[in-house]
């Protein structure tokens, strides 16, 4: 059923609010009837806490300069927590995923994975103001100060309660990207702020479960961009095979226009689709990288493929997503 993923500010109570999700939910299943199909629903909490992933990994200035460019011991986290959602969703348990899920690439990721197994799913912003987030972090840091100093291990506190160190909490907030209710990965999209008692419980049931509960769940469609239709004649590999090298030509000659260069907009419609747009990263990619993304691409799509016309519209898609998502 139900993945339900958590974003917002570091320390802006992401956690408080996760805890809270999941008492309500294994609540509201266990008073369901026993004839209902959601009553057997199975309620799972990942966090970075839960995954005993230290907050250290988020703080890139202790990191070799190889981690910092690469945001490596990031990319190995997300690996670890992506791991671990895709090993419990399913439709027979609800997943509540409590972190920052600051990039839209990443929320985009799992977005995915929730539609590959036809679940739903649903953000919840936890929408604290960046002062008082700060505030939070700042009392932290003085509080571990203050008990460093007695020099005793008792209290310590409790890892989702440890702060972040300045810097690092600064960078995070710095490249936060806030979650946007008309792209379809954070829709549907839910805000609680922090003078709330409680989330907004009874509306995010009503979205991902509903009435449902009491005889089904929702039928969720699978996601077009992976999920696609069978070939439309016997040239369509050529055709996938024409369209996808003529735009890494555009981009390759962008490239030598633009020597070094990361980042950058590059216009590859052509005729009817004038409009397509490849959003470069910041960091400069080189021809190897593209050929496999579109080896990756071809492989997807040989056996279930997208509409003929369609097939440049995808790759600009696919190499966009899976840039934001590096």
């Amino acid at each position: 059923m139900p993945l339900i993923i958590l974003t917002g500010y570091p320390t802006s109570g992401k956690t408080h609010r996760a805890k809270q999700l999941q008492t309500y939910l294994q609540s509201r299943i266990s008073s369901l009837p026993t004839t209902s199909p959601s009553s057997s629903l199975r309620v799972h909490l990942i966090s970075d806490h839960t995954l005993s992933i230290p907050r250290s990994v988020y703080n890139l200035e202790t990191k070799s300069q190889h981690e910092r460019s690469n945001n490596a011991s990031e990319k190995d986290a997300r690996a670890t927590i992506y791991a671990a959602v895709k090993r419990v969703l399913s439709t027979k348990d609800v997943v509540i995923l409590d972190g920052a899920n600051y990039i839209k690439g990443w929320r985009y990721q799992l977005y995915c994975e929730s539609k590959a197994v036809r679940t739903p799913h649903c953000v919840v912003h936890v929408g604290t103001p960046v002062e008082k987030a700060r505030e939070v972090n700042d009392e932290r840091l003085t509080g571990r100060t203050a008990l460093a100093g007695e020099n005793s291990g008792e209290g310590e506190s409790r890892e989702e309660e440890q702060p972040y160190e300045s810097e690092c909490w600064e960078n995070l907030v710095y490249r936060y990207e806030e979650p946007n209710a008309m792209a379809r990965w954070d829709a549907p999209l839910f805000t609680v702020l922090w003078e709330d008692e409680m989330p907004p419980c009874e509306a995010i049931w009503e979205a991902l479960v509903g009435p449902d509960a009491e005889g089904g769940k929702k039928a969720v469609r699978p996601n077009q961009a992976t999920v696609l239709k069978a070939p439309s004649s016997e040239d369509y590999l050529y055709e996938l095979d024409k369209s996808t090298q003529a735009i890494l030509n555009k981009i390759l000659e962008w490239a030598k226009d633009h020597p070094g260069e990361g980042g950058g907009e590059v216009a590859v419609g052509d005729g009817a689709d004038e409009e397509l747009v490849v959003e470069l990263p910041a960091n400069s990619v080189g021809l190897p990288a593209l050929q496999r993304l579109r080896r990756q691409f071809i492989s997807l799509n040989r056996q279930n493929a997208v509409p003929v016309k369609r097939i440049r519209e995808s790759f600009v898609g696919y190499l966009n997503d899976s840039f934001e998502a590096a």
